[in-house]
């Protein structure tokens, strides 16, 4: 039994008890209080409140907040008006509903018979805020939350200055890591650079809820950083920790604060939110040729707009802004040579710069085979990959049982060492997992493989690896606002053909 499932047992059960007794007061049988669905009917008798309020008891989710405003009526049945009882209500009522019903202290008046309170002015203001706060916090943690498309990873799916929704209940709401946290916020308070808007005295290890659908092959997905557990708060997501070590050494990345900034460790949950289209799900067999990826040996069916680098040939003329604009390119380069551009080209808008009179040609800029980056995944010489030919590599999947040895642990280290919590040493070509030393390793979580549209210009999974199922965020599905960044409000600042859009 994890510590979610005894956590929930113990509150449902504290707090059945303590309904238990209160029914009894109320003048209702007690058994009354643990049955299912009919429980909510006599609840919502005795705190007086229509029954239409029980349609939104069926809704996943907004049941939570319904839930907590009977709570305070059943405070208020209770003669605690005050904002502090009524906190204990909501905040901890496994202690004060059993509280409430057994304590001989306490009985229960008729809200027919209840005073009218005259609150004041601050009052009704502060009950107003506290309202709003917990029901847009438990809309943002369980439903959705607002995101902005803050880079061109994505293009042209999704645009800089795009304003999307996403769905945390389409897989699952994850239960929050850092519980105590500062509202609306993600990781650091407003108008300071490195204050922590979270505590950690306090956190939980993964949990996600159930969701309508598994993650697919091509959906669109927001998921924290695999890379940032440990970060530079000068470098921040623009360059990830391990990517500096492996440049600059660790010993100046750690000791150059001037440069560097100060090295500090994140949370899963408070980690930077990244955008990617899921390649690859647990299981699959992911490669790269010449820029066409494969999976499982079938070439990708990508719903998006695909972009890839091209270098452009002219006649030695330049190509006018206005027609770049109207073919929406984004991303030129300053010329190589006089006649040579290298243009950021989705497949519609090559075929259209073909046609222009003063191109004469134009080739994709292709890493070739055997061209090894050292800052791609799993950044081994052994491994002789690129952005553009890279693999094959498996997605590991829970449950997997996987042979591990000197060659191949670089593609393991962060999954056993960081992701799935184990101690990770390497020793004279050995390995030894927890102390012991090991020629396998079985997986205790999924994983997928994410990469951006816009192929020549997004850091994914290729540069960092394997996103682990419990850094995934939820589902983008909706674009509900697009503003270029680049221009005025006066000047079509705002896309109006790119409004209301379904994510695909």
């Amino acid at each position: 039994m994890n510590i979610y499932t005894l956590l929930t047992f113990l509150f449902f059960v504290a707090t059945a008890v303590g309904l238990w007794a209160i029914f009894e007061k109320s003048g209702y049988k007690g058994w009354m209080s643990i049955v299912p669905f009919y429980n909510f009917y006599i609840w919502l008798r005795i705190i007086k409140k229509p029954l239409w309020w029980y349609i939104f008891l069926l809704i996943p989710f907004i049941n939570i907040f319904v839930i907590l405003l009977m709570l305070v009526e059943i405070c208020k049945c209770f003669k605690k008006y005050g904002l502090g009882a009524q906190a204990l209500g909501v905040l901890f009522p496994f202690v004060y509903m059993p509280y409430l019903g057994f304590s001989k202290k306490e009985t229960y008046l008729d809200p027919d018979k209840r005073p009218v309170i005259n609150k004041t002015v601050v009052r009704e203001w502060v009950d107003a805020i506290i309202f709003a706060v917990i029901a847009a916090s438990i809309i943002r943690i369980f439903l959705i939350e607002a995101y902005t498309i803050p880079t061109s990873s994505m293009e042209k799916t999704l645009l800089v200055g795009d304003y999307l929704f996403v769905s945390k209940i389409n897989y699952g709401p994850r239960a929050p890591n850092t519980p105590i946290s500062f509202p609306f916020v993600h990781h650091t308070l407003p108008m300071t650079e490195s204050i922590k808007s979270y505590v950690e005295w306090i956190t939980l290890p993964y949990y996600r809820f159930p969701g309508f659908q598994k993650i697919k092959n091509m959906d669109v997905v927001v998921f924290n950083y695999p890379d940032g557990d440990t970060l530079s708060t000068k470098w921040q997501s623009n360059a990830s920790y391990y990517q500096l070590v492996r440049q600059f050494g660790r010993d100046a990345v750690w000791n150059n604060s001037s440069y560097f900034g100060d090295i500090i460790a994140r949370p899963v949950d408070k980690r930077e939110n990244f955008i990617k289209r899921c390649i690859g799900l647990p299981g699959d067999v992911i490669q790269i040729v010449d820029r066409k990826v494969t999976i499982n040996g079938k070439e990708e069916n990508n719903p998006g707009k695909r972009q890839f680098k091209y270098l452009v040939y002219t006649d030695g003329s330049s190509i006018n802004q206005r027609n770049l604009d109207k073919l929406d390119i984004t991303e030129v380069v300053t010329p190589r040579e006089n006649n040579c551009f290298e243009i950021t080209l989705s497949e519609s808008a090559l075929e259209s710069l073909k046609q222009f009179s003063n191109v004469k040609s134009i080739e994709p800029e292709i890493h070739p085979a055997g061209s090894w980056d050292p800052d791609i995944f799993p950044f081994d010489s052994t491994y002789r990959w690129n952005v553009d030919n890279f693999g094959p590599i498996t997605v590991p999947k829970q449950g997997v049982t996987v042979n591990i040895n000197s060659s191949n642990i670089c593609f393991y280290r962060r999954i056993i060492g960081v992701f799935e919590g184990n101690k990770l040493e390497e020793k004279d070509g050995r390995i030894f997992v927890n102390g012991k030393e090991s020629t396998s390793y079985t997986f205790k979580m999924n994983y997928y493989w994410m990469m951006g549209d816009n192929r020549h210009n997004s850091a994914d999974s290729r540069y960092w690896g394997f996103v682990p199922e419990d850094h995934i965020v939820g589902k983008a599905v909706f674009v509900w606002l697009s503003m270029d960044p680049n221009k005025s409000l006066f000047d079509g600042k705002i896309r109006f053909s790119k409004l209301f859009r379904i994510v695909k």
